[in-house]
């Protein structure tokens, strides 16, 4: 009887129909992995170039160190400092990217001394003349965005990717950014930028991805192109180094002033 009974069972379980996954549910299930891969690093510091290149070609070049530290409770900080030419020599960005709320930038200006703090209408706009804009600097928190998948498709690169649409549920200059991860290590390797018109503004390549610590996928090339101006700016990411005790507490507007 029991024998029967457990064969019933079986046979009703496996005709229950399975509810197929959502795009929305699979977007964000996807995007939340890729978030989780990136986390755990704890702290790390950097080197990069940002190289302005015109419509016509001409390149100017900036040098900077950056810093990131994670939260405890979620989010991040993060400081990039600007070493090289003297005229933009400490200009610093700061960044807090909070957990359940909207996030914090901060823009040090060491030839007027100034702290300014950037505004949620503002962090649309270039940042220090860029083709990144301010909120484009923002480590991109999943739960500041609904997600759908789109499609499976080729990477801009090599491989497969998922196509997964994210929309900013809070102030932002875009309507939608369109993002390619690929499949097997759900790294980003392009994001499409809509305008409210639902124009594509610009354009995101993310290249030469070096795993460290045997754990941490990280990018040495971004690429940003504007399709509006024709211009474009690169940065250029190296020298790497995980764990190396950044304080967050140095991460702090009133901290901004110190910079030397």
């Amino acid at each position: 009887m029991m024998r029967v009974l457990s064969l019933i069972a079986a046979l009703l379980l496996a005709a229950t129909p399975v509810l197929a996954e959502t795009a929305a549910e699979k977007g964000l299930r996807i995007a939340r992995e890729a978030s989780e891969r990136t986390r755990g690093y704890g702290d790390l510091s950097v080197s990069g170039e940002m190289t302005l290149i015109s419509k016509g070609g001409q390149t100017s070049t900036r040098r900077f160190d950056a810093q990131w530290v994670e939260n405890t409770r979620g989010g991040s900080r993060s400081l990039l400092i600007f070493r090289w030419p003297g005229d933009i020599r400490n200009t610093a960005l700061l960044t807090h990217v909070n957990d359940q709320k909207n996030d914090d930038q901060w823009l040090y200006l060491p030839a007027l001394s100034k702290v300014r703090r950037i505004s949620s209408s503002g962090r649309s706009g270039s940042f220090v003349g860029s083709e990144f804009a301010f909120e484009d600097m923002v480590d991109q928190d999943i739960d500041k965005f609904d997600h759908t998948w789109i499609r499976d498709e080729p990477c801009p690169t090599s491989g497969i990717c998922y196509v997964i649409d994210r929309r900013p549920r809070a102030k932002s200059g875009y309507s939608l950014q369109r993002v390619w991860f690929d499949v097997k290590n759900l790294r980003i390797q392009q994001v499409k930028y809509f305008d409210r018109r639902g124009a594509n503004v610009k354009t995101l390549l993310i290249t030469g991805y070096k795993l460290y610590n045997g754990q941490f996928w990280r990018a040495s090339k971004m690429e940003m192109r504007n399709h509006l101006t024709g211009k474009s700016t690169v940065l250029t990411w190296s020298d790497y180094k995980f764990n190396v005790g950044v304080n967050p507490n140095t991460l702090t507007p009133n901290a901004l002033k110190r910079i030397r």
